[in-house]
């Protein structure tokens, strides 16, 4: 199946808050998450049809958007679109942004977002795979002729369920980055904070065995892909579906569940919630204290079936 063009918006303003937010060193990701939300919004605005794209077009009653209006955005993904919480508090962090943006500017005097109430969070429990699922996804020889395609991939999913690294994180890291010796990393996370990361010594030898095989003629990237050029995380979020669907694996699993279930994992094993969110970068303990929570039930079950 052909991939999908990526949509850049076309509204003046919202690229210059988009600029904004890459000055403030928001990830790629999350501005694109962002303008994807307020394009929403737009959409919803000029009473565009639902099932239509609302990217690349032009909103001009962004910046003239009342608090009703806002109001009446959040109730209609409530209810209509069915939107969980966590998706509706997103989209209206990226409404109060692009507001307050507005004011510093000086195009508006107010944020007609601030004092919409945020759907509750609900208590998370989210699904973490297992020491045998995860074992099975890490058995799982990539399907590649060509060997330093299939080196990359294994490295990539050791380091994925090694160190509870992010998909960017993993594919922003250049050859410099990797000390062998020590068996550490430096990580370059969401607004470009750095962080020097440990792996263990399955990793490292993933490692090594790929660097021993990497096309010389590559540039700094620690992985590329079959043009030569750096990855991207939706390559490594590829790269891990493949290894998945040939897996066979029962249970739905993704990058984001290998970092669960290194969470879970290093807390079992005695690390501190404060610890942990550091190693993860998590930017408040709320975070950890979900995979907290999840560690303890899970060593209750062990002791109940023991």
């Amino acid at each position: 199946m052909p991939r999908a063009k990526s949509v850049f918006p076309t509204d003046p303003i919202i690229l210059e808050w988009a600029a904004s937010l890459c000055g403030a060193g928001r990830s790629p990701l999350s501005i694109s998450a962002y303008i994807g939300d307020l394009e929403l919004f737009g959409a919803f605005l000029a009473g565009a049809p639902v099932n239509e794209s609302p990217h690349g077009k032009l909103w001009p009653r962004l910046s003239t958007a009342t608090t009703r209006q806002v109001r009446q955005f959040v109730q209609e993904l409530t209810g209509t679109r069915g939107y969980k919480p966590s998706a509706i508090r997103r989209k209206l962090a990226a409404l109060r942004s692009f507001y307050g943006f507005l004011g510093r500017v000086r195009k508006r005097e107010d944020n007609p977002a601030a004092d919409v109430g945020r759907p509750v969070r609900g208590k998370l429990t989210p699904s973490v795979l297992n020491e045998r699922e995860a074992s099975i996804l890490l058995r799982t020889s990539p399907e590649y002729g060509v060997q330093w395609l299939k080196s990359r991939d294994r490295a990539i999913m050791e380091m994925l369920y090694a160190t509870g690294v992010r998909r960017a994180e993993i594919a922003a890291l250049n050859v410099e980055d990797v000390d062998l010796e020590s068996r550490t990393m430096r990580v370059i996370g969401k607004g470009r904070r750095q962080r020097l990361v440990v792996f263990n010594q399955t990793t490292a030898d993933a490692l090594r065995t790929y660097l021993g095989v990497r096309p010389r003629s590559l540039d700094s990237a620690l992985f590329s892909g079959r043009t030569r050029r750096r990855l991207s995380p939706r390559h490594v979020w590829e790269i891990f579906n493949r290894i998945y669907k040939t897996s066979k694996l029962r249970v739905k699993a993704s990058p984001h569940k290998l970092r669960r279930f290194f969470a879970v994992h290093v807390l079992e094993r005695g690390v501190s919630p404060i610890n942990v969110q550091e190693l993860l970068r998590h930017e408040g303990p709320p975070a950890t204290q979900v995979y907290a929570d999840v560690s303890s039930e899970h060593n209750k079950q062990l002791e109940v079936s023991g």
